[in-house]
């Protein structure tokens, strides 16, 4: 039977319990999908899928900024990290927003005309590649724990759908239809566009340690410190050999998609651990049976390879959280310094 994910079999939403199946009933209330595959992929790690929600939640649904505005923002994102299943997901999404002419115009790999429209899509394309986003911001500083937390979120969830994932939104890429597209997002505009109260989704979470300063004081901050916690929790599946050469790699990378020739990652025979979670932070879509084969050993659940996968991921969005903070910063400091009589 055709199945939408690789390398793993979730369980179903429909057996959840406790905390997973809350947040599968969060899902369906704010999101318009009962069980996306997006967060289904995630149900083999439970420790992952709440915070994942929590994210996307409290920045996309309910955080500061204007949904539209966000939709482009995390379309951009998928566009940078090359995830076709994102891109046809937000471009629903946008119609979903009632935003018809601007998702077919996105659809067709044109440009906003609205030119705050373009400079968001722009600034959210260039932040995986370390520096190129720079500053000022293209949104008020007042949302910008909406829209940070919108690209952060995205930069993981791109990097386990591409990971985990294939590339088809509908069977036969029936999304790729502008007729089925925007039925589909008319479908779902009645929970899109409904107003989302903010920190819904922290109940579910544990106490994950400081939130970022860029959050603000918004949900947003113990939901991205939640994700980090648990993501971070992967590293234990590396010996410090691996984490050392995964740590070193990333440092020395700049964000652009490696070359396929010569293969830049660890021989699967050698290091396949260590090759699956740099797989994962730079080029997920890379990810193949034959590098999750040479990892499996009998101890290796489901759970671990979605750990793994996600501890590599995470390392990649770290990396853009740290960019983008600093910016933030940066643009605050001169804002200050140009209000001083």
């Amino acid at each position: 039977m055709t199945t939408t994910f690789r390398h793993t079999s979730p369980p179903s939403p429909k057996t959840a319990t406790g905390t997973t199946a809350e947040v599968f009933a969060q899902i369906a209330a704010d999101f318009g999908m009962a069980a996306p595959p997006t967060f289904v992929v995630l149900a083999s790690a439970p420790e992952l899928l709440a915070p994942a929600w929590a994210l996307m939640r409290e920045s996309l649904i309910a955080g500061p900024g204007d949904r539209t505005g966000k939709e482009i923002a995390a379309l951009g994102v998928s566009l940078a990290n090359k995830c076709p299943f994102c891109v046809d997901a937000h471009t629903v999404l946008l119609h979903a927003t009632g935003d018809h002419a601007l998702a077919e115009r996105l659809a067709r790999g044109e440009r906003p005309q609205d030119a705050d429209h373009a400079r968001v899509l722009e600034w959210a394309e260039h932040t995986r590649v370390t520096g190129a986003a720079g500053s000022p911001y293209p949104f008020p500083r007042a949302e910008a724990p909406g829209y940070l937390g919108t690209v952060l979120a995205f930069h993981f969830i791109n990097r386990i759908v591409s990971a985990l994932l294939t590339e088809k939104l509908m069977p036969c890429n029936m999304q790729r239809l502008r007729p089925v597209r925007s039925l589909a997002g008319r479908s779902m505009s009645r929970v899109v566009r409904r107003s989302a109260a903010p920190g819904t989704s922290l109940p579910l979470l544990g106490d994950a340690g400081p939130a970022p300063s860029w959050a603000a004081g918004t949900p947003v901050g113990p939901a991205y410190a939640a994700l980090r916690a648990a993501a971070m929790a992967g590293a234990g599946l590396l010996d410090a050999e691996d984490l050392a050469l995964v740590r070193k790699t990333l440092a020395d990378w700049d964000g652009t998609h490696p070359p396929l020739t010569p293969d830049p990652f660890p021989k699967r025979g050698e290091r396949p651990g260590a090759r699956l979670a740099l797989l994962a932070a730079m080029a997920p879509y890379r990810l193949t049976e034959e590098d999750v084969a040479a990892w499996r050993r009998p101890e290796h659940t489901d759970h671990c390879l979605v750990r793994l996968v996600s501890y590599g991921a995470f390392l990649a969005v770290d990396r853009v959280e740290s960019a983008l903070s600093g910016a933030l910063s940066g643009q605050i400091a001169q804002e200050a310094a140009e209000s001083r009589p």
